[in-house]
């Protein structure tokens, strides 16, 4: 575990501090978990806009001719299809079919982008570099660049007004580049919260310029500074796996109900056998969805029960305002307890509470407008 002391810092962290953020390790660095409160900061990206700096995220750029059949051959989801702009999320697969990490790949204007997770960068550094084929050039762009993301109904309405190119003409996972508040910027209608949202990518030198830039405008949609803590609870209430969490070495996509995200069809990817012969037997457990009765809160690690019986463990807990503060959780538990309206038991503090498993996600944004 990283120590406070040992903890890198990202380019906005005298800002965070400025802020008056309770910030805490997290995956190598020292981020803000949160700054006026999670359930405020919760709020503010259901209902208008919240700001977050994800620039603890590792970046990889990648250049050269064939670097799309490359990643295709290391990744369960198609690379080569991949228009210009478009971004994709996916997941490099180890042997055993596990996730080595879940990625989001951006096919940019001459080059390609591989946002990774904080925590997994220098593994995935090394596994790449590893495997880097004569040809392609490969470069840690992370500490050079700062990913400031702004997400919710209003980001739009935010962002439209101090950017250089039509934001509303970038469709959901495809990305324009230009500027924000004077700063050259990659923007990308990506996020991790269920909200509508862009994604900033600029230099670390710029990204305190662009926070503050940002924040002068925040007053016209209701714009708030959101730490880790909101994002969590967002993604977890958006069904969205959190490495370590719903993905692992040992945790499969197709575990992890990302079925969507593994192209069996593909003539060859590291992990396809052993995914194919999984989906073949269709056994295995999986990923479910939990809303806890009364007021206990599932935690990751507690232990799940059906019938009685050992089934499983929680992967991720949280009260869920979305849903009016009940207690929702993920399981991985066999498949027999995974269907939908099945009733399971987790044991928090020595006495089991009831809960159902529900179809994910919990929560769904309304699209309409």
């Amino acid at each position: 575990m990283t120590t406070a002391e040992a903890a890198a810092r990202t380019a906005l962290f005298a800002t965070h501090e400025r802020l008056g953020a309770k910030m805490s390790p997290f995956g190598g660095f020292l981020m803000p978990i949160q700054y006026a409160g999670i359930l405020e900061e919760h709020r503010a990206v259901r209902t208008a806009a919240g700001i977050f700096d994800l620039s603890h995220m590792g970046q990889f750029v990648l250049e050269g001719e064939a670097v799309d059949s490359w990643l295709d051959g290391l990744t369960s989801n198609a690379v080569p299809s991949m228009k210009p702009n478009q971004a994709r999320y996916n997941i490099f697969t180890n042997e055993r079919g596990g996730a080595h990490d879940d990625t989001i790949i951006y096919r940019l204007d001459g080059r390609w982008l591989v946002v990774v997770n904080a925590a997994n960068s220098p593994k995935m550094w090394a596994w790449l570099s590893g495997r880097k084929p004569a040809g392609i050039r490969l470069k840690d762009r992370t500490s050079e660049s700062a990913l400031i993301a702004i997400q919710g109904p209003k980001s739009l309405e935010l962002l439209q007004p101090v950017a250089d190119i039509e934001l509303g003409a970038i469709k959901y996972y495809f990305a324009g580049e230009g500027s924000v508040c004077g700063v050259k910027a990659v923007m990308a209608r990506t996020g991790y919260t269920g909200e509508d949202g862009f994604e900033l990518f600029v230099a670390a030198e710029a990204a305190e310029r662009l926070w503050n830039g940002l924040m002068r405008e925040g007053p016209r949609v209701g714009l708030q500074p959101a730490g880790l803590g909101a994002r969590d609870v967002l993604r977890l209430e958006a069904g969205m796996p959190l490495y370590g969490h719903e993905l692992e070495e040992y945790i499969t996509p197709l575990q992890a109900g990302l079925d969507w995200c593994v192209k069996l069809e593909k003539p060859a990817f590291v992990g396809k056998d052993a995914l194919a012969e999984q989906k073949r037997e269709g056994g295995y457990d999986r990923i479910a969805g939990l809303v806890m009765e009364g007021r206990a809160p599932a935690r990751a690690g507690y232990k799940v029960f059906h019938d009685g019986r050992p089934a499983g463990e929680i992967r991720s807990g949280s009260p869920a305002p979305a849903l009016g503060g009940k207690n929702i959780a993920t399981a991985l538990v066999p498949a027999r307890a995974a269907a939908v309206g099945t009733r399971l038991e987790v044991e928090i503090r020595g006495q089991r509470h009831a809960g159902t498993v529900v179809p994910l996600p919990f929560y769904k944004r309304d699209r309409a407008g």
